[in-house]
């Protein structure tokens, strides 16, 4: 690898907007995320986070700005003079290079643990079964579930559901990793073991997005935080920056207002 090349980012995001309607979503966010970078989205309600996720992982449509994954134009390819919208099969095949992990889990019900983690590389990748299944239960055995396999996603609790959804997301060995406010659906008390799964990915050197109101896991787990705030990126910062010497007004309010008491202490 060229050293331009490990410069290059594994994600670059230019002048994204997003509206509903008279909704904006997204106004103009600029960031890039780096290999094995995990890159924490925080901000208020309503700021654009989880829009932000979804355009990139093209569940969402764009109204400008554009994005880039190594260097490639997501959704978008060039055409004469100008740009034109990708066939069904080439935004799939751009889908295929990130995983994406959601609030509810989105776990086939109907199926066992192991083939909710095996059907993608076996149907959309064309690996093997028998290497796939090994993959499964190497994964479910990282995150804890090794006795699970034969589990349906009613037998498991919520934070063993966004487990499995993990490893599913990790068993197409993708780019770069999405997740849309893991915990949020979560009792309390399961929220530690999915973030302890995700604290393993991050040191294992998984590049990542996560969208997350955990701040405990934004300020120690992540290398970069961005601040999103009607749909602006306000800060875009490392981590320990971003919490010791918060620089706008928006975000010294946002942690006073959602951080524990020591983190209320930085922000203030």
């Amino acid at each position: 690898m060229t050293a331009n090349e490990t410069l290059a980012p594994v994600l670059q995001v230019v002048g994204l907007r997003k509206t509903y309607g008279d909704n904006v979503a997204l106004d103009g966010v600029d960031f890039e995320v780096h290999a094995q970078e995990v890159v924490a989205v925080l901000g208020p309600s309503g700021s654009g986070k989880s829009t932000l996720v979804r355009c990139i992982d093209q569940l969402e449509s764009i109204e400008g700005g554009a994005m880039y994954l190594d260097g490639e134009l997501l959704g978008y390819e060039r055409h004469r003079d100008g740009i034109r919208p990708l066939n069904d099969a080439d935004v799939k095949r751009q889908q295929r290079r990130m995983g994406m992990v959601f609030q509810q889990f989105n776990l086939f019900p109907h199926w066992t643990v192991l083939r909710n983690i095996t059907e993608a590389p076996i149907k959309v990748h064309g690996v093997p079964a028998a290497e796939a299944k090994a993959r499964a239960l190497e994964l479910l055995a990282r995150v804890g579930l090794a006795d699970k396999a034969d589990a349906h996603p009613r037998q498991l609790s919520g934070g063993q559901q966004q487990r499995v959804a993990i490893a599913r997301a990790v068993a197409t060995n993708p780019r770069i990793l999405l997740f849309d406010e893991p915990t949020s659906s979560l009792d309390p008390e399961l929220v530690d073991e999915v973030l302890q799964v995700m604290k393993d990915l991050a040191e294992s050197g998984m590049t990542m997005i996560v969208v997350t109101h955990e701040l405990d896991f934004a300020r120690h787990v992540a290398d970069r935080c961005v601040f999103m705030a009607q749909g602006q990126v306000i800060e875009d910062r490392p981590s320990a920056e971003f919490f010791a010497d918060p620089r706008s007004t928006r975000l010294r309010t946002f942690l006073t207002r959602t951080a524990d008491a020591p983190a209320r202490e930085v922000g203030a």
